[in-house]
């Protein structure tokens, strides 16, 4: 079969190569072969090749976590799936420290699979497991925070994550502030159901913020962007104020003041939902889809562009301008 490659930890993304490997051995007990149609990329993706991920695969090393495909061979004990069966990867090791979704074929524990969404095209559910799993636990980790009626900002909201953190938010009955420096993108998500929607490079950003928000601040922040912005993040928030901290894609924080921390008593939590385990990322995904049955069309995931398999380094240039949604490459 063909597959990326990442020879060594710490190359990047600019050194992945494409090659013929033999393909995965028969699955044993409780495995699965399946036959990857489209992959989604992710920004831990590449912070693994950047050896900025605590993992340690063996090399070389196959990447990408998200995945939709067929089974095309099961284990002498699996009854969950058979053969033709239509799957995305939900949870596991693939891509982490076992070979992943950038090749013809993915060899995989039954249990870290689940079928494919009715309503969802392919494209869609390739790349849906990790973001939707992703805002979940940005969302539900904060015990405190409303279960309605609250003001959840999301930065970075365009991206995979972004969107499925808004969507989410909004079915719950948030009121979500999105912040995205792109005009056009900006009027996207306020037709995704964004209620306001700020450009950070906007120096009067804050202030137009609080004058919407009224009386009424910030109770979660979703951070994806980290940098600068992030003290920009703080002050919009309200007494109790939560952030959960997704990604770095603007790189470390300059000069943290934690005194913005005390008085309003802001707790700041990171997001990791390989930290989950099999059985409570199946639990989210039956909650978040138990949401979905009850209004259709508000967790839709968003599909920014499909690129080839052989194109798999522009496919992460594209990922890095910063899409609309998610970023695929189209395998089989």
């Amino acid at each position: 079969m063909k597959a990326w490659l990442l020879n060594i930890i710490g190359d990047g993304i600019d050194k992945l190569r494409i090659a013929e490997v033999p393909d995965p051995p028969p699955p044993g007990a409780g495995q699965v072969i399946v036959d990857v149609h489209f992959a989604g990329l992710n920004p831990a993706d590449r912070y693994l090749a950047e050896n900025q991920y605590p993992a340690k695969p063996k090399l070389p090393h196959i990447l990408g976590r998200d995945a939709m495909g067929v089974v095309s061979a099961v284990g002498p004990d699996v009854t969950s799936f058979k053969v033709g069966d239509k799957i995305i990867v939900l949870t596991g090791e693939a891509g982490i420290n076992l070979p992943g979704t950038f090749a013809q074929k993915l060899l995989a524990p039954a249990d870290t699979l689940t079928p494919v969404p009715r309503g969802w095209s392919d494209e869609q559910a390739a790349g849906a497991p990790l973001v939707y799993l992703t805002a979940h636990q940005a969302i539900y980790q904060w015990d405190e925070l409303p279960q309605t009626g609250g003001v959840v900002l999301v930065t970075g909201a365009s991206g995979g994550v972004g969107i499925a953190c808004l969507q989410l938010a909004k079915l719950m009955g948030h009121t979500v502030v999105a912040l995205s420096r792109s005009a056009e993108k900006s009027a996207k998500l306020r037709e995704l159901g964004a209620d306001l929607t700020f450009d950070p490079t906007n120096a009067n950003w804050k202030k137009s913020l609080k004058e919407q928000l009224g009386k009424r601040r910030v109770d979660l922040a979703i951070d994806m962007i980290g940098g600068a912005l992030f003290s920009d993040v703080i002050d919009t928030l309200g007494n109790r104020g939560r952030v959960s901290v997704v990604g770095r894609l603007a790189g470390p924080v300059p000069s943290f003041n934690t005194a913005t921390l005390f008085f309003r008593r802001i707790r700041i939590g990171g997001v990791a939902v390989h930290a989950y385990s099999v059985a409570k990322a199946h639990a989210a995904w039956g909650e978040l889809h138990s949401m979905r049955a009850r209004a259709t069309d508000s967790l839709m995931p968003v599909v920014d562009s499909v690129f080839d398999f052989a194109d798999l380094k522009q496919a992460f240039a594209r990922l890095a301008q910063g899409p609309m949604g998610k970023v695929l490459i189209r395998v089989a």
